[in-house]
């Protein structure tokens, strides 16, 4: 499923632009001009990545510097030990559009357990 994300004119290099669905999606242009799309949420807590620090092709958590790498969801730096579901990017018109992996998403307990309407 495609699914329109926001203008490429509308997202500077170096910023990031979030996805509000379910698990939210993070949308990262790089300073070389790459456009990556990954899960929002840190596996290891419930962080948004969008809210992160942006360098090179990596990203890291807001809240305890998990490092991810944006091609591939890879963690390059604890604590988190699941890597994050990526997406792939197609620009078309000067629109990003993301569409989503079919793969399960590896989120922290206390949003599988939200998600599946369960205790926070």
């Amino acid at each position: 499923m495609m699914i329109p994300a926001c203008r490429l004119a509308d997202l500077p290099r170096g910023e990031a632009f979030r996805l509000d669905i379910d698990p939210p999606v993070s949308v990262f242009h790089t300073d070389d001009g790459e456009i990556f799309a990954i899960d929002d949420t840190c596996t290891h807590q419930d962080a948004s990545l969008a809210d992160g620090w942006l360098e090179g092709c990596e990203v890291e958590c807001p809240l305890h510097a998990s490092k991810f790498d944006l091609r591939t969801g890879a963690v390059d730096s604890p604590p988190a030990k699941l890597p994050v579901r990526t997406h792939e990017v197609v620009v078309e018109d000067g629109m990003i559009h993301v569409r989503l992996s079919t793969d399960a998403p590896n989120l922290p307990p206390c949003v599988s357990a939200r998600l599946a309407g369960g205790p926070a």
